[in-house]
């Protein structure tokens, strides 16, 4: 087993963990800093499989602005977020058919035939040109409407309002 094998395991045992601790603890925001862990891992998995352009972006887009815009929200819809009116959590019955999904996607994954074809390269170029050359200014006008909405978010949880 090569060094890279062994990194994905651990990487792919580190985001199993912490997909599973962001389902299973019982403060909203201790699970987004889990889901913020899981982005990251994903980011570094991204990286080992040679695509660093999607690590990247994964970074910047997942791991920084979805998690500071979850950890925005709840801190202005709720007064007491680390308080036990906040609880969330899964009971065991979700866990159960949780394992006995992951059982027989398993099996089945154990059934289909081995594809041997090799996995191609891309050229991130293309990728970047597109979003940040023609298709710019849509991006930015996404983000000033995301922007309107968190306005609109503040003005409707902010106290004292009439």
């Amino acid at each position: 087993m090569s060094l890279e094998e062994l990194a994905f395991l651990a990487l792919a045992l580190v985001a199993i963990g912490t997909a599973t601790a962001a389902l299973l603890v019982r403060e909203l925001v201790h699970t987004i800093l889990w889901i913020a862990i899981f982005f990251v891992d994903l980011s570094a998995i991204y990286f080992l499989l040679s695509a660093p352009f999607l690590g990247v972006l994964q970074l910047g887009v997942y791991a920084g602005a979805v998690t500071i815009l979850l950890l925005f929200g709840i801190m202005t819809t709720r007064k007491r977020i680390f308080s036990r009116e906040a609880v969330t959590g899964i009971g065991p019955v979700p866990v159960a058919l949780a394992v006995v999904t992951f059982i027989f996607l398993a099996s089945a994954l154990g059934e289909l035939p081995q594809s041997t074809t090799a996995v191609q390269s891309y050229d991130p170029t293309a990728l970047s040109q597109n979003l940040f050359g023609p298709n710019g200014p849509w991006l930015l006008l996404l983000g000033l409407i995301m922007l309107a909405g968190v306005a609109g978010a503040i003005y409707l949880v902010r106290e004292g309002r009439e």
